[in-house]
């Protein structure tokens, strides 16, 4: 598996999303996942199956150690007091003493962001956290965050799929040694019908959702979040390393991107993005 390294992280550069996923599903997939090689997944606390992640990580046989775990806090937690019983109530869901990588999970103004940051701070130095970040922050935010932080900040995740130009939040985050984690790489399944990747995987004999997954891994510092409840579409999602795409099939998939391309962009949560 191939790793991205950010701030002192090394993360597995595919990792397996359980967003929207129901439990029953989590006590299915996670073991599955990690018995085909996924080392990296990613939960949180308002997915309200944090519970079934650990229970499917401690019957999958993979010792805890070789997998990087991810969760994030919910915004109606960011209050010091709040933040800290969370992360613990996350870390006795999930049957561990400390996850790989903590996020903030969206912006929240309600909150100074030096509170919240300094929870994370305090939760990191706490060694519940090894690493700590933040998820759908614009650049601006990012760079604030990273200014109060005592510790580095090892990612932003955020929504990036061939729809949508991430590429001021990606010069910032390499500017400052960040990975970016990107989810929702299907585009809610736009990207299937697509017919300049759907041409892109008929040259290399692969899928679109392979393609996608690739030309994402094949980025400078950045990390895929894949979601399948089917089997089979999990080990395909893992075979993306075996080829590359050329620089021109690269530039027509960038160009794919457009203004209205963002998909998750929630009233109340949502940055003024870049």
């Amino acid at each position: 598996m191939k790793t991205v390294s950010a701030n002192g992280a090394t993360i597995p550069a595919l990792g397996f999303g359980t967003f929207r996923m129901p439990g029953a599903d989590v006590l299915r997939m996670v073991p599955h996942v990690l018995d085909l090689g996924y080392r990296h997944i990613d939960t949180a606390q308002i997915y309200g199956n944090e519970t079934e992640v650990g229970d499917a990580i401690a019957a999958s046989g993979v010792d805890r150690g070789d997998i990087f775990l991810t969760t994030k806090v919910w915004v109606e937690n960011y209050r010091r007091p709040a933040f800290l019983r969370s992360v613990d109530d996350s870390l006795t869901k999930l049957r561990t003493d400390r996850v790989d990588l903590l996020l903030l999970h969206w912006p929240n103004e309600a909150v100074p962001l030096a509170e919240q940051i300094g929870a994370l701070n305090e939760v990191h130095a706490a060694g519940k956290a090894l690493h700590i970040g933040v998820s759908n922050f614009n650049t601006a935010l990012m760079a604030e965050a990273i200014r109060l932080s005592d510790a580095p900040l090892v990612t932003n995740q955020v929504e990036y799929h061939p729809y949508i130009d991430q590429s001021a939040v990606l010069a910032a985050a390499r500017a400052a040694g960040l990975s970016v984690t990107g989810y929702y790489a299907m585009a809610d399944g736009k990207v299937l019908a697509d017919p300049v990747l759907n041409e892109i995987a008929g040259n290399h004999g692969k899928t679109v959702a392979q393609v996608v997954l690739n030309w994402l891994v094949g980025q400078d510092g950045v990390i895929a979040l894949s979601k399948t409840v089917g089997e089979e579409r999990a080990k395909a999602n893992m075979e993306i390393f075996d080829f590359a795409l050329t620089e021109d099939e690269t530039r027509a998939v960038h160009a794919l991107a457009r203004p209205d391309g963002r998909l998750v962009s929630p009233g109340g949560l949502a940055p003024a993005w870049d």
